[in-house]
């Protein structure tokens, strides 16, 4: 028992550590950057606000997918991995990673069709971004479906004895 709170603490710590500094970029490295950017090219100032829109706009779903990651945890931690809850936030992780891959795919072709210059290293980023995002999101679709197998074949059982 305390080998497996020891290991879903670490991971609550790791869930605390990867939202921490997406956090600090979103609220002090972001908007610098955009008033930077429009400072230097002011005929794309317009686009500032559109992209500060767009880049929380993608951290949103980020969180949400990491409090269900939290409370996944602490249903593990509650004896309650195999429960609708579980299953709920599985569903609700893997929406949020197909919701920033189809994001980052958007942002790629609109990089593509309006940025100037060299856009090689920003595509590519976003790639490997919607390539995590995928993964994330094909992972959390077997688990899901594992624990929902899991809980009909309990269920099944319950009902037979």
């Amino acid at each position: 028992m305390k080998r497996k709170q020891g290991s879903t603490i670490f991971l609550k710590v790791v869930v605390f550590l990867m939202a921490t500094p997406v956090l600090a970029l979103c609220l002090f490295w972001l908007p610098g950057v955009a008033s930077r950017d429009a400072a230097a090219n002011p005929e794309t100032a317009y686009l500032q606000y559109p992209f500060l829109a767009c880049s929380y706009g993608l951290a949103i779903p980020f969180f949400i997918a990491l409090y269900q990651t939290f409370k996944l945890l602490t249903y593990i931690d509650a004896n309650k991995a195999f429960s609708e809850l579980a299953v709920h936030a599985l569903k609700v992780i893997k929406y949020c990673a197909i919701t920033i891959s189809i994001s980052i795919v958007l942002a790629i072709v609109f990089i593509a069709l309006f940025m100037e210059g060299d856009r090689a290293g920003v595509i590519m980023l976003g790639l490997i971004g919607t390539v995590a995002s995928g993964i994330i999101a094909a992972f959390a679709t077997l688990l899901q479906k594992l624990l929902q197998e899991a809980l009909d074949r309990r269920i099944e059982n319950d009902l037979t004895i």
